[in-house]
C-alpha cells in the first residue's frame, strides 16, 4: 500500500520507517543520522526545553542536512517535528509559530484532535499525521482531514495503544485511504514488510532506536534494552495516569516492585509535604525508562548507520522493495 501523499518523498527513502518520537530520547543527532540515512526523523517538540531552543534545533538539523545533500548529492528523508496538542502543553502557540516559519515536510500531532492546527499547518505545505489508539479516535481524526494516521498499537513503548495491528490496521483501511503508520513492536526490516503486506505505508521504530550512539537517551538505558527481551516489559498506569509500556528492571532499580506498584497516576505526582522526599522520588521518563515489545530485537547499541544498513538487508532479505 502506497498513499498518493508520500510519493514526493518515496525517492528519499531507503525504508518506509520513521525514527519513532520518544520523549527525552530524540534530539538533534538522533534526527540527523536518521534523515540522511533514508529514515524519517522525528522528535517532539517538548523535548527542546523553549521555543527558542526548538528554533535551534530545527535550523540545525536544516543546515546538516544540506551540508549532506551538498556532499552526496542525496536529498535526505523529511524531518518530522512531533506537536503535542493536547491543553496541558503550554507551549504549544508557540511551538506551532515556530514550525510554521520552518515549513517541515511532515508534523505528526499526539495526545488530542488534529483539528486546531491542521489548516495552518496544510497551509505552510505540511502533511499532518495524528497518532490515535482507537477506531473511533482514527474515524475523528480522518474527519478532521487528517492526510495520515499512527496506529499505536499493543507492544508500543511509552504511552501506548492496547488493539492488536492486525486488527487496528485492517479495520482503518477500510475506510480511511490516507496513510497509515503502524507503531508498536517493528523490531526489524521483515516485520517492516510485514507491515506493508498489512496495508501500511510506514512504520515506527522506536526501542531499536533508543539504543543508538546517537540518541538522548542514558547509556544505563541503552544497555537494559540490550540485555532486556520483551517478557521484561510492564504494561502500567502507575507512571502516568495512562497504559505505558516501562522496563521492569527500571522500576527495580528505582526501589519498586513491579508486580506491587501504587494505584493509577499515584507515583510521581508531587504532593510530597516532606520537600527531601519529592526530590528524591523515582521521576517517569528519568528514573524509570519506557520500552516496546521489540525490546527482544535489541542486541547492540549501534550506530544509527549501522542499525539502518542491518534494517534495509532484512527488509529486502524479506521480500520488500
Amino acid at each position: 500500500m502506497t498513499s498518493d501523499r508520500l510519493q514526493r518523498f518515496r525517492d528519499r527513502l531507503s525504508l518506509p520507517l520513521i525514527a519513532a518520537p520518544m520523549f527525552l530520547v530524540s534530539g538533534v543527532e538522533l534526527v540527523v543520522a536518521a534523515c540522511r540515512n533514508g529514515v524519517i526523523g522525528s522528535f517532539p517538540t517538548v523535548n527542546c526545553r523553549s521555543t527558542e531552543q526548538l528554533e535551534q534545533w530545527l535550523g540545525e538539523i536544516a543546515t546538516r542536512l544540506q551540508q549532506h545533500a551538498d556532499q552526496t548529492g542525496r536529498k535526505a528523508a523529511p524531518t518530522c517535528p512531533n506537536l503535542i496538542v493536547h491543553r496541558s502543553n503550554t507551549r504549544l502557540e508557540e511551538d506551532l509559530a515556530v514550525l510554521l516559519r520552518h515549513r517541515p515536510e511532515i508534523v505528526i500531532t499526539s495526545v488530542g484532535s488534529p483539528a486546531p492546527v491542521l489548516k495552518p499547518l496544510h497551509d505552510a505545505g505540511a502533511l499532518v499525521m495524528a497518532d490515535v489508539a482507537s477506531i473511533r479516535h482514527a474515524e475523528r481524526a480522518a474527519e478532521a482531514g487528517a492526510d495520515g494516521l499512527v496506529l499505536l498499537t499493543a507492544g508500543a513503548g511509552g504511552q501506548t495503544g492496547w488493539l492488536n495491528p492486525f486488527a487496528f490496521v485492517r479495520a482503518v483501511r477500510a475506510f480511511f485511504d490516507g496513510i497509515i503508520v503502524l507503531a508498536g513492536g517493528i523490531s526489524d526490516g521483515c516485520a517492516l514488510h510485514a507491515a506493508e503486506v498489512l496495508g501500511c505505508d510506514l512504520a515506527y521504530m522506536g526501542t531499536k532506536f533508543i539504543a543508538t550512539r546517537e540518541s538522548m537517551a542514558d547509556d544505563r538505558h541503552k544497555q537494559m534494552l540490550v540485555d532486556s527481551s520483551a517478557d521484561d516489559i510492564l504494561l502500567t498506569t502507575a507512571f502516568t495516569g495512562l497504559q505505558t509500556s516501562m522496563l521492569k528492571p527500571s522500576i527495580v532499580a528505582a526501589g519498586l516492585d513491579p508486580d506491587d506498584l501504587p494505584a493509577r497516576g499515584a507515583i510521581d505526582i508531587g504532593k510530597d509535604i516532606d520537600v527531601t522526599a519529592r526530590e528524591n522520588r523515582p521521576k517517569r521518563w528519568r528514573d524509570i525508562w519506557s520500552g516496546g515489545h521489540s525490546a527482544s530485537g535489541v542486541t547492540d547499541v549501534l550506530a544509527v548507520d549501522d542499525l539502518v544498513a542491518r534494517t534495509i538487508a532484512e527488509y529486502r532479505g524479506a521480500g520488500g522493495r
